[in-house]
């Protein structure tokens, strides 16, 4: 990719003012995840949980039914999404953090996982940052992202570079053997609240 922005310079944009707008735009409920993450966690039981790229909460807020709020972690580079975890998701753990150096030890999760974090990582990152999330998981790793069978650059909100679609599902497979694939799914925004997300769960083996 040509002139892509490197990571560093990708984490700055996300933890300023483009982050901040981010937030605002959909710092809202969408209820139809609440049935998603309760199936999930019903099929994949899981009793710490961690989300890189947590943005408001969201999520967070979901899994806490089901999940001792204090066993549940968001991590974020946006201040914005961090001061609006607390309210969102009472009593879960906002914590501030790069995706490709997460402070956290081996394994200390049964699931990690990322929605729409993957398509933001350059080329020469994104591997790193799939294996920090691997590296901290003791048991599920999910993920969910655009999807398309070829890489694929989209302009989002003017900027190039940022966002890119690409089979999400089968790189992590490609780099890394012992993970099994136990679901995979399409989710929408009418049907549980989520953009057009492919997502896949993984198991260590």
């Amino acid at each position: 990719m040509d002139h892509a922005p490197d990571a560093r310079a990708l984490e700055d944009l996300w933890a300023g003012d483009f982050g901040d707008q981010w937030v605002e735009r959909n710092g809202k409920d969408f209820e139809g995840r609440a049935a998603f993450w309760s199936g999930l966690l019903q099929r994949f039981p899981s009793r710490r949980i961690l989300e890189v790229g947590a943005a408001h909460g969201e999520n967070l807020r979901h899994l806490r039914e089901h999940v001792a709020p204090e066993d549940i972690w968001g991590l974020d580079l946006n201040r914005a999404a961090l001061d609006a975890i607390p309210q969102v998701a009472p009593g879960t753990n906002a914590a501030w953090g790069r995706a490709r150096e997460l402070p956290f030890r081996d394994g200390f999760f049964d699931l990690t996982f990322t929605v729409g974090l993957l398509i933001h990582q350059p080329d020469d990152t994104l591997p790193l940052v799939m294996a920090e999330l691997v590296r901290t998981s003791r048991r599920w790793v999910l993920c969910g992202e655009y999807h398309a069978d070829e890489r694929t650059d989209v302009n989002y909100r003017g900027q190039e570079g940022v966002l890119v679609k690409r089979d999400y599902g089968g790189l992590y497979q490609q780099l890394f053997p012992d993970l099994v694939l136990r679901e995979e799914g399409f989710l929408t925004m009418e049907e549980h609240g989520f953009d057009r997300v492919t997502y896949q769960v993984f198991e260590r083996i």
